[in-house]
C-alpha cells in the first residue's frame, strides 16, 4: 500500500454494476483538483492538449486489458478446452487473465507513481478513436491495444473490473490496493441484469447467457468471491420484488424496487451518524452495516466515499 501513490479498486462479476460505482468516482474525482481520465475520454483529451479540466488526476485502468487472451484467441483456448473434456474454462479464472500484470501495476504504480496500460477494445467507435491515439489502422473490435505508459503526475490509480483483489495462491493484488470496493448483488439480481445487458448491448440470447454463467460458476466460486471478504466496504443491492427465477424476468428491478446493502470491514471511524442524517430513509442493520433505498446509492456512495478519497489526498501531502 502506498501513501504518496493510493489505488483504488473497484471489483464486481461481469453484470453487477461497477459501472455505477465507477461514475460515482469519476464525480468526486472532478470536484477535488486537476484530472486525467483513462478510459475513451482520456484519449480525446491527449488529442485536445488545451483542455483543462477540474478533478483529482486519476490513471484509469480498465479489468478487460488485463484479460491474457483476446476475442478470437478466448475462444480458440474455450474450444479446445471443451474439446479435453474442460467446460469451465472462463474469463474469471486465471488462465484467460494476467494476475500477474495486475499485481505488478498495483506494485509498480504505488512505488512509483506510473505503470503501463493498455486497453481492451469493445466497439467500432473504439477502434477510430484508440488507433488514431496510437497512429495505427490494425486495431479492431475484440484486440488490445499497444502497451503506453500512463500519464505523469497523477494523484491516484484507479481499477475497476474483475479482479482488483485477486489471488490465485501465486498473485496477489489486494495488498498493494489501498481502498477496494465490491460490488456485488445478491446473485439472482446479478444475473437478471447481465442477462437482459447482454442482450441488449450484445445481441446474445438469454440462453447463450445463461449457458456462459453455468460456465463461469466454478470459477467463480473459486476466484470472484473471495475478493468481497477482502474489500473494504461492499455495495450489495437486493431486490424488493421477486426475483426467484432470474431466467425468465421480462425485466431488471429498478433502483426504487431495492435496498443497498452498505457492509464496512472496519466500522472504527465511519460517521455512521452523519450517514442516516444526509441519506434519507436509511437504517443500520448491524454495527458495520448500512442499508439505504436503492434510489439512493449514488447519492450515497458520494457521501460515503468523498471523505475517503478526500483523505487520500491529503494525506499524500504530509
Amino acid at each position: 500500500m502506498s501513501r504518496k501513490h493510493p489505488v483504488i479498486a473497484v471489483t464486481g462479476s461481469s453484470g453487477a454494476g461497477t459501472t455505477t460505482v465507477k461514475r460515482a468516482f469519476e464525480n468526486l474525482f472532478r470536484r477535488e483538483k486537476k484530472m486525467k481520465h483513462g478510459n475513451l475520454s482520456s484519449i480525446v483529451e491527449r488529442q485536445s492538449p488545451d483542455r483543462d479540466d477540474e478533478g483529482i488526476r486519476a490513471a484509469i485502468i480498465e479489468g478487460d486489458s488485463l484479460h491474457s487472451l483476446d476475442r478470437m484467441a478466448f475462444r480458440t483456448a474455450a474450444a479446445e478446452a471443451a474439446k479435453a473434456g474442460n467446460n469451465t474454462f472462463s474469463h474469471f479464472g486465471p488462465e484467460a487473465n494476467h494476475f500477474d500484470k495486475i499485481e505488478a501495476m498495483f506494485k509498480t504504480y504505488g512505488e512509483t507513481g506510473m505503470c503501463k496500460r493498455r486497453y481492451y477494445v469493445h466497439s467500432e467507435e473504439e477502434a477510430e478513436l484508440h488507433n488514431r491515439h496510437f497512429g495505427l489502422t490494425g486495431l479492431k473490435p475484440g484486440v488490445f491495444t499497444p502497451w503506453e505508459d500512463i500519464e505523469e503526475n497523477t494523484d491516484l490509480l484507479f481499477y475497476e473490473g474483475l479482479h482488483g483483489l485477486a489471488t490465485d495462491g501465486k498473485y496477489d493484488a489486494a495488498r498493494y490496493v489501498d481502498l477496494g470496493i465490491g460490488v456485488v448483488p445478491i446473485v439472482n439480481l446479478e444475473w437478471i441484469q447481465k442477462i437482459h445487458r447482454d442482450g441488449a448491448e450484445r445481441g446474445y440470447s438469454a440462453e447463450a447467457t445463461v449457458d456462459t454463467i453455468l460456465r463461469r460458476m466454478p470459477d467463480y466460486i473459486k476466484y470472484i468471491t473471495p475478493q468481497f471478504s477482502r474489500t473494504d466496504i461492499n455495495f450489495q443491492r437486493v431486490a424488493t420484488v421477486d426475483t426467484s427465477n432470474p431466467f425468465i424476468a421480462r425485466d431488471i428491478p429498478t433502483p426504487d424496487e431495492s435496498f443497498v446493502v452498505i457492509r464496512f470491514r472496519d466500522p472504527k471511524g465511519v460517521d455512521f451518524p452523519y450517514m442516516l442524517a444526509m441519506i434519507p430513509e436509511s437504517f443500520m442493520s448491524r454495527a458495520n452495516t448500512l442499508v439505504v433505498p436503492g434510489g439512493k446509492m449514488s447519492y450515497a456512495l458520494e457521501i460515503i466515499l468523498a471523505p475517503i478519497v478526500h483523505d487520500m489526498i491529503e494525506n499524500k501531502k504530509k
